[in-house]
């Protein structure tokens, strides 16, 4: 998984298509399980963006989303922002999402 920039995620939003930023922390013990699961997702639909991102730096990011917890899964269809994830519940429930 790719670090994003808010840079590349604007890029991807313009794009149109599905996509997802995984915002965590580096201390987040759910964060790393939760980055086990986009791993797995990232070699089942490699063709699916997905990018990262330490929420610690990209404050911005968690003003404007409303960001509550880590980890996030921020979604986007079409340009626009439609889910975020604070759940991973499994990889199945994940690639649900990203369909």
């Amino acid at each position: 998984m790719n670090h994003w920039t808010i840079e590349d995620w604007q890029r991807t939003q313009a794009a149109e298509q599905v996509a997802a930023f995984y915002l965590y922390t580096p201390m987040c013990g759910t964060c790393a399980v939760a980055s086990k699961m986009l791993t797995v997702i990232e070699t089942m639909r490699p063709q699916l963006p997905i990018g990262k991102a330490d929420l610690n730096y990209i404050q911005e990011i968690a003003t404007e989303y409303e960001v509550e917890s880590v980890p996030c899964l921020l979604i986007q269809r079409k340009g626009q922002p439609v889910e975020k994830i604070y759940a991973f519940q499994s990889v199945p429930y994940l690639l649900e999402k990203l369909s």
